[in-house]
């Protein structure tokens, strides 16, 4: 059941700045932690089908980093019309990405 979408550096810019809510999750493919949260996302997304996460590897998205300060992965930008509105790098459980996204 795995949803999220993968999206380039360009579709996820201007996603970003799209109106509405915008969940990124910045991950890199050899990034042990980041297996480990897409498997939470994924059970949050189900929880929450109204929501929609794109991916974005960072090994390909660098000016994104930039733009919103990426410090490391996994991480999780939650955004308002391109305005960041959370910025998560501890994902500390299921339930707790629920409430944070819900």
């Amino acid at each position: 059941m795995d949803s999220m979408i993968e999206w380039t550096e360009q579709e996820a810019m201007k996603r970003a700045i799209e109106p509405g809510k915008t969940v990124l999750y910045a991950h890199t493919p050899l990034c042990g932690t980041c297996q480990l949260a897409k498997k939470m996302l994924t059970v949050v997304e189900a929880a929450l089908p109204e929501l929609e996460i794109g991916m974005v590897d960072l090994n390909y998205a660098p000016d994104l980093a930039r733009t919103y300060e990426i410090a490391s992965v996994p991480c999780l930008l939650v955004l308002h019309e391109g305005k960041v509105d959370k910025q998560i790098y501890a994902f500390q459980s299921v339930n707790y990405l629920y409430d944070e996204l819900k």
